[in-house]
């Protein structure tokens, strides 16, 4: 079995406790300390409105919610923090997209997706096409199971106005190429918009260099808190898109008669934001940073190769996806539902994944109705990776 080297992160992570392998990350990934204590001094000690106060506490809060704001611009390489949208997750984001730049498309308008979407990247775009005429493609993927853009290529034609596809699958851990994702939905004069939640935790993104038009992504799965999330759009496309939701802090003047609205992002912001999950999220990339994207992924990817290499000797087990997954691991015991692999493997202290995960059309491509599926973080180590193979086998020796 393939050696691999720890980050020596463990100890940042209070909910986990000793013995217990933590193998959902591309569920939502545990807290370090320096999240839960930017939490916790927020509200503790500093906590205010923004964007309404006249007294200095809520001008202070209100600085420290617009420098998170320019820490996710630093972080994915934005042009501006006035590109940065905060949302309560990568769900609203593009149900936001579908909801207002989305409204102008007309029936016969195209929009393609990929089979291995989440939900999330598939149900707004079919409550946009039931209310607009649009139709939906969908690419097929590779026999590793990566999307195929060489049949993106011929699929895609000037009736295409939007390509929807994952940065990194959340079943399969397959890694697009998104610049030329990016160039064949240019080519044809698309716009692109790329789910980034599996990507953003362990692959360095930069969006001019992806040249993509949209780029979305949840702060749970990036080590940070619940209810925050971002869309980044280029501000030309930001700018021309009307509002979302009607409130607070997105106007710039409201009568009976007629309202104009802020300028982006306020615009988009309607209602006090999560404050102090925006601040959560800037502690989670400075964590994230610190350690370096580059030895994350590393460090997962001698993780997952480990897991593969084991699982692939125990004969009873099939396994999903490319071997350079990120961060993920999907497999299946023939004749053992996944739910009673997660079940006994929850008695070993192992915590997996295990259903559809919100991906059936991906099911229904590998002809299963679901996976169980582990997944790493930071915080993983090898001695995970060993009680997850133990536990299998109790598992196989179990069902027999």
């Amino acid at each position: 079995m393939l050696a691999t080297r720890a980050l020596d992160t463990v100890a940042d992570f209070p909910a986990i406790p000793d013995g217990w392998a933590y193998l959902d990350t591309a569920a939502t990934a545990q807290k370090p300390r320096p999240v839960i204590d930017a939490i916790a001094r927020a509200y503790g000690e500093t906590y205010a409105t923004v964007h309404r106060g006249v007294y200095a506490r809520s001008a202070d809060m209100t600085v420290a919610y617009e420098a998170a704001r320019r820490r996710v611009a630093d972080f994915i390489g934005a042009a501006s923090a006035d590109e940065i949208v905060f949302v309560r997750g990568a769900t609203e984001a593009i149900n936001l997209v579908a909801q207002t730049w989305g409204m102008s498309l007309k029936p016969g308008d195209r929009i393609l997706l990929s089979q291995l979407e989440h939900h999330s990247n598939i149900v707004p775009w079919q409550l946009l096409r039931d209310r607009t005429g649009i139709e939906i493609d969908v690419a097929p993927l590779t026999t590793d199971g990566r999307i195929d853009l060489d049949a993106v290529e011929t699929m895609l034609t000037p009736r295409h106005k939007l390509v929807s596809l994952a940065h990194v699958s959340n079943v399969l851990g397959s890694i697009l190429d998104c610049r030329r994702a990016a160039d064949l939905a240019h080519a044809v004069g698309a716009k692109i918009l790329i789910d980034g939640c599996q990507s953003v935790p362990r692959l360095a993104v930069d969006v001019a260099a992806l040249e993509c038009d949209f780029y979305v992504f949840s702060g749970h799965k990036l080590y940070g808190p619940t209810g925050i999330g971002v869309l980044w759009a280029r501000g030309d496309i930001l700018e021309a898109m009307p509002p979302w939701q009607g409130g607070g802090a997105m106007i710039d003047r409201v009568s009976f008669e007629r309202t104009t609205y802020a300028p982006s992002p306020a615009r988009f912001e309607a209602g006090t934001p999560h404050i102090v999950g925006a601040l959560g999220l800037h502690a989670a990339i400075d964590y994230v940073e610190a350690i370096g994207l580059d030895a994350i992924h590393a460090h997962e990817t001698a993780l997952v190769r480990a897991t593969r290499e084991a699982l692939g000797e125990l004969n009873s087990i099939t396994l999903f996806g490319p071997e350079d997954s990120a961060g993920i691991v999907s497999f299946a015991i023939p004749g053992v539902h996944p739910h009673d692999i997660g079940t006994i493997l929850d008695e070993e202290r192992i915590a997996i994944r295990a259903g559809h995960h919100c991906a059936q059309p991906l099911m229904e491509h590998l002809g299963v109705n679901a996976t169980a599926r582990a997944s790493f973080g930071v915080y993983n180590v090898q001695a995970d990776v060993d009680a997850l193979v133990r536990g299998l086998q109790r598992v196989t020796r179990i069902f027999g």
